[in-house]
């Protein structure tokens, strides 16, 4: 079984939200409010319980005679971001259930029925992508649309997206597509994009990899996210320093104010 990926190519997004769209009426997502939030045309904000999908607008004030994709300067971009499926995934080690699965396409899969709401994947995901449900109290996220999968199809997402600014394949193949289209942005002059992947962190590559121009934290990526078990090692050694100070310090404590013989 082949392991399978995104390449979000955020130079082609148009921001349709054609993902988003075809992400909730596929796996029966419930509305979320479509309350105005007044940044740009982004109004579900982030990647949460029931937005697996989510359109990052990145705007900038324009510069006049330039725009698109132009290599002067990015002016206006689009990035529709999900959950990356990550190769070392800390909502997986956190969850004291099980219901958080590895498939054999290489995503992470939460099974509902089998969810407490303990909420420690929540605070174990370094891209802050898994939510609970205000509603049942459940983790939801990206299912990486196990059950098309299963039938041969591909994601809703990568289905509905009319750039092909969202492929799906197998993962070391879109990782040779996405290196040659750096080389052809920066033959058209487009000096600052680069391949989002996190190789080199312990999270050990996603399976969600982003082409994108500029600073990652404009689309909501950190440039370093870490998998929260790394620090587990430095917490106990501390900890036991502490300990072990803390017992020193009482039996010192109790040898210096001992019982005193009289003369």
């Amino acid at each position: 079984m082949s392991t399978t990926a995104f390449l979000t190519d955020s130079t082609l997004c148009i921001g349709c939200k054609a993902c988003e769209v075809a992400c909730k009426e596929w796996n029966q997502i419930g509305q979320d409010g479509l309350e105005w939030s007044g940044y740009s045309y982004d109004n579900t904000g982030a990647v949460g319980a029931s937005n697996w999908r989510h359109v990052k607008f990145v705007e900038e004030p324009p510069t006049p005679g330039i725009g698109g994709n132009a290599g002067d300067q990015t002016s206006w971009v689009f990035s529709s971001d999900v959950c990356k499926h990550c190769q070392v995934a800390g909502c997986l080690e956190a969850c004291p259930t099980g219901a958080i699965v590895r498939t054999e396409f290489g995503g992470v899969f939460v099974q509902p029925d089998v969810c407490n709401g303990c909420a420690y994947c929540v605070v174990s995901c370094p891209f802050g992508v898994i939510a609970k449900n205000v509603d049942d109290g459940r983790a939801f996220k990206c299912t990486f649309c196990y059950d098309r999968q299963k039938v041969g199809l591909e994601p809703a997402c990568a289905k509905a997206c009319p750039t092909e600014s969202i492929k799906f394949g197998e993962i070391n193949q879109l990782r040779a597509e996405a290196e040659e289209r750096l080389r052809r942005l920066e033959g058209r002059g487009i000096r600052d994009a680069s391949l989002y992947d996190s190789t080199h962190t312990s999270v050990e590559g996603t399976h969600a990899m982003f082409i994108l121009r500029g600073d990652s934290r404009r689309y909501n990526l950190p440039p370093n996210p870490q998998v929260p078990t790394i620090y587990q090692k430095k917490g106990w050694t501390s900890a036991l320093v502490a300990g072990g100070l803390l017992i020193g310090g009482t039996l010192l404590a109790f040898l210096a104010d001992g019982p005193k013989h009289s003369q």
